[in-house]
């Protein structure tokens, strides 16, 4: 997805951060490493007969807190160094929102728009198979990413249900509602940037209702983000999508954007009323919020300078590297980190275990309303730690996630 070094990215966050908690040389080591990582190889037959070997991998950062919980991504670039920099960075953001998990993440690479629908199901039954030594309901729970959906996971669930000899729903999350999901998933991770945006807003003397946003990215995460902060009163003036960028300054109309022009050939470029721009115009735009939504190392030591957004709100994981993070600190940005920023999908993620667990399940208003109390609590947690340390808010988040998932390790302490 990019040639910079996300794990490295990754590592350095965490040193960086142990620096404000006094760690030991010893600990920082076990955090930086994942407990477990399993890459296999296996073959799939294509409908043409012809028999093809993918690669996939799965990797537990940290159980010192709970289970491991992350997502599944099926992108040609996917590589075991960015799926160890993503599980290490849900362990943190599970601790930065306190809920009982370490992180996961998991990827095959292939490229799903190569694939018919039989062969991406035969493709995923295969792969749950590989990896089903290592996922479970009380071990590891895998849930959609990149180029993975409900389709997916239902295909996971019932694989690994078959090798269990019944049904085991907690297996996976983001399910269809009918197979053991949960009310509200689906915009889960995209509400909790709007009210980590919401929440920005409101300690630095904004207000989300009239603000201009621009949105990288119009998957599950930036068009469920851009509708709702066209809804809060937003003008969406940008959006892009894997097709390019399309920018209107009087706003765009985001639903119907949705509607007719996601995931067609030709996506938001066949949207006339409005001028096409190139990813690295839009942003730059002239804007109050910026949500990257899309993939990492977007804003990088390259454009980071061009960015005129006053708060950076981040939906994808990674989108914002090292050395950019410290030019927009520099410029006055505030970077919402994806830590705290899209951890909306696993909080979601939670409560839709805990619900099949319990074989009990909630009204999408309660889990609204309690994304939202989480959400906003863990932001203030963060801006709390950003004022005592006199620092950026990714360090901040850093700081609680890092720490909470060490004092949790040395709890537990060394076995034997």
């Amino acid at each position: 997805m990019s040639d910079y070094d996300v794990q490295a990215m990754a590592r350095k966050q965490l040193e960086h951060a142990a620096g404000y908690l006094d760690l030991d040389e010893g600990l920082i080591e076990v955090l930086g490493r994942p407990k477990r990582a399993l890459v296999v190889n296996f073959p799939v037959v294509m409908d043409s007969g012809e028999v093809v070997c993918f690669e996939g991998y799965r990797v537990q950062h940290n159980q010192s807190r709970g289970p491991t919980k992350g997502g599944i991504r099926y992108h040609p670039d996917v590589d075991l160094g960015e799926t160890t920099a993503l599980a290490m960075w849900m362990t943190w953001k599970c601790a930065v929102v306190n809920i009982p998990y370490g992180g996961a993440k998991g990827g095959v690479k292939c490229n799903v728009k190569e694939l018919s629908n039989r062969e991406l199901e035969k493709l995923t039954r295969r792969f749950t198979s590989e990896i089903s030594s290592i996922i479970g309901e009380r071990s590891d729970i895998p849930a959609p990413d990149v180029g993975t959906s409900a389709k997916v996971m239902s295909w996971i669930m019932d694989t690994y249900s078959m090798q269990a000899g019944y049904t085991v729903p907690g297996v996976v999350t983001g399910k269809p509602i009918e197979l053991g999901g949960s009310e509200g998933r689906v915009e889960a991770t995209g509400r909790g940037v709007i009210v980590c945006t919401e929440e920005a807003c409101h300690n630095n003397n904004m207000n989300l209702e009239g603000s201009k946003v621009v949105v990288q990215g119009f998957g599950n995460v930036g068009s469920v983000a851009a509708r709702l902060a066209e809804q809060k009163g937003a003008k969406v003036i940008a959006i892009s999508d894997t097709s390019g960028a399309i920018f209107n300054a009087n706003g765009l109309p985001i639903q119907d954007l949705y509607d007719k022009y996601s995931g067609v050939d030709g996506g938001i470029q066949n949207y006339k009323e409005c001028d096409n721009i190139s990813n690295a115009e839009l942003l730059a735009l002239d804007c109050d919020i910026l949500i990257p939504a899309a993939i990492q190392a977007q804003i990088t030591d390259k454009n980071a300078d061009a960015v005129k957004a006053k708060i950076v709100v981040e939906g994808a994981n990674g989108p914002t590297t090292l050395e950019a993070d410290k030019i927009l600190h520099d410029k006055g940005v505030l970077v919402v980190p994806d830590i705290l920023a899209n951890a909306g999908g696993v909080v979601c993620s939670y409560f839709e275990w805990v619900q099949d667990l319990q074989n009990f399940f909630w009204e999408e208003d309660q889990v609204n309303e309690r994304l939202s109390r989480i959400m906003r609590h863990s932001y203030g947690a963060v801006a709390h730690t950003m004022r005592e340390h006199q620092t950026d808010m990714r360090t901040a988040a850093m700081i609680i996630g890092v720490k909470r998932v060490a004092e949790a390790t040395v709890m537990r302490g060394i076995f034997p």
